[in-house]
């Protein structure tokens, strides 16, 4: 069956020392009404030590964002270790395996992405970007920092801006959040 609730976009940039992570705020259901303008898909979570930033089913999202809170709280909040773990028991939990939701991970010094594949992906150039506007971003985000001064929020956030203006999943109400 598919989710009727869906549809996001976020970035997260790593720029000199600094890390942001930008979300729009649009939820989607069933592919054709804007249901949500305002949803908040980035938020700090381990004593405001780490953002996340989820797209995908929205119940979805909050039951993985749950549990890698879980491994944080298990793992002392060792990013990676709690990355690495969450991706084994996502993989091994046939419930877990069924999830329609990506993640975007940081701590003040590293950003990961979590995929519905159980996968734990570090990006190569410190940036990256998921969801249906995510191409667009991730796009835009990289033209932004190879031509151009912007802080790593100034960045999140015109990328979002940019994929807002081509994707019909994702809306300007953009929210950042940084280290």
């Amino acid at each position: 069956m598919e989710s009727i609730f869906k549809g996001t976009t976020i970035c997260a940039v790593k720029k000199d020392g600094k890390i942001a992570i930008a979300g729009d705020g649009q939820v989607t259901m069933q592919n054709s009404i804007i249901f949500k303008g305002n949803a908040k898909k980035v938020r700090r979570i381990y004593n405001n030590k780490v953002l996340i930033g989820f797209a995908g089913s929205v119940a979805d999202a909050f039951s993985l964002s749950e549990r890698f809170e879980g491994m944080l709280n298990k793992f002392s909040g060792n990013l990676m270790r709690s990355a690495v773990e969450l991706a084994q028991t996502w993989r091994e939990d046939k419930a877990g395996r069924q999830l329609e939701a990506l993640m975007i991970v940081a701590d003040k010094n590293q950003i990961l992405i979590l995929d519905g594949s159980g996968n734990v992906i570090e990006p190569q150039d410190g940036v990256c970007a998921i969801g249906s506007g995510g191409n667009y971003a991730l796009a835009a985000a990289r033209a932004l920092i190879q031509n151009t001064t912007y802080s790593a929020e100034e960045v999140a956030f015109k990328a979002l801006k940019i994929a807002s203006e081509i994707c019909v999943f994702t809306n300007e109400n953009i929210i950042v959040e940084t280290f």
